[in-house]
């Protein structure tokens, strides 16, 4: 079973890879994806990093509040999206 995490406050340089770098220590990583605005095709900050795992309290407790290039980052378990009518 596989859980997926949201970061926040990530730096806007950083690539789908580089992000997946950053939890492959932690889990085997699915997916990583940077949220990009469909106009600019510009990050907004925040993605998604899928891991094959059910357990993420060790991620996110090692990860969240951390730093990568210079920006603290947020990690916690991603909710569900929901629709809009």
């Amino acid at each position: 079973m596989s859980k997926t995490l949201y970061v926040g406050n990530l730096p806007w340089g950083i690539t789908d890879h580089q992000l997946q770098q950053v939890f492959s220590p932690y889990a085997e990583v699915i997916s990583s994806r940077i949220v990009t605005d469909r106009d600019t095709g510009r990050s907004r900050g925040f993605g998604f990093v899928e891991v094959d795992t059910d357990d993420i309290e060790p991620i996110v407790k090692s990860l969240h509040g951390t730093t990568i290039d210079g920006r603290e980052i947020t990690v916690n378990e991603a909710k569900a999206r929901e629709h809009r009518m």
